[in-house]
């Protein structure tokens, strides 16, 4: 089962990723205005099969918290688009996916392959 953490202040961002040392992090950053990140969500919760405690799940609000964003965006050097996924190991991001090539499968094969 899916758990969600909240990422909402740059102090959970600096910890999510000192842990990434220890545990992959798996950032999905959702607009609650967007349709398709609703889908992207839905579908991650619905086919979330990742073994428990193999990676932290990590919900970023982004009109919430459009600060934090632009964090990841920088801290990661990553393009800032919505819905994403970023897969944080080591302090780095070792994946990033948006719209349709966000998946369960995808982000599976990612951790696999570290």
């Amino acid at each position: 089962m899916l758990e969600w953490h909240a990422l909402t202040t740059s102090a959970e961002l600096q910890a999510l990723t000192r842990k990434s040392h220890d545990t992959p992090a798996v950032i999905l950053k959702h607009s609650t205005r967007c349709g398709a990140s609703a889908v992207v969500k839905r579908r991650l919760e619905e086919d979330w099969d990742i073994e428990a405690g193999a990676a932290h799940a990590h919900l970023l609000d982004l009109i919430g918290h459009r600060d934090v964003s632009d964090e990841v965006a920088e801290t990661f050097g990553v393009q800032h688009e919505s819905p994403q996924v970023l897969i944080i190991k080591d302090g780095r991001s070792i994946f990033d996916a948006s719209h349709g090539d966000v998946s369960v499968a995808a982000i599976k094969r990612a951790l696999e392959s570290m």
